[in-house]
């Protein structure tokens, strides 16, 4: 059985698009998502900003390097990946476990690109 694992996300291409297309991975399409919150403290507004590494596979991703750039705003909607790997000690930090959480988008959807301020 399936546990849910479902994302829903709007906000801003902050970073990228880095393209990859290799012949054992396919084609692949990495950006970082800013997306932020606003809410009342007090009397005043506040502003918190989250940063989301997303990567599109297939044909999405072609098209995603083709049209995204800096500023874009997107919707996307996805899952969560988990990737995991042995990291080898160096004479800056201690080998062992490393992870890195993603969201694999399956479906985005293009809005404006926001006037450069």
């Amino acid at each position: 059985m399936n546990n849910l694992n479902s994302v829903l996300l709007e906000g801003i291409v902050s970073d990228g698009p880095a393209f990859n297309n290799s012949p054992e991975l396919g084609a692949s399409c990495d950006f970082v998502l800013v997306s932020n919150r606003y809410y009342k403290k007090g009397d005043d507004l506040e502003e918190e900003q989250s940063f989301f590494d997303v990567r599109v596979k297939g044909h999405l991703a072609e098209i995603c390097n083709e049209y995204l750039s800096k500023g874009h705003g997107v919707r996307i909607v996805g899952r969560l990946k988990q990737d995991r790997w042995e990291a080898p000690a160096d004479d800056y930090q201690k080998g062992g476990p490393r992870s890195k959480v993603y969201i694999v988008a399956e479906h985005v959807e293009f809005k404006p690109r926001l006037p450069s301020a």
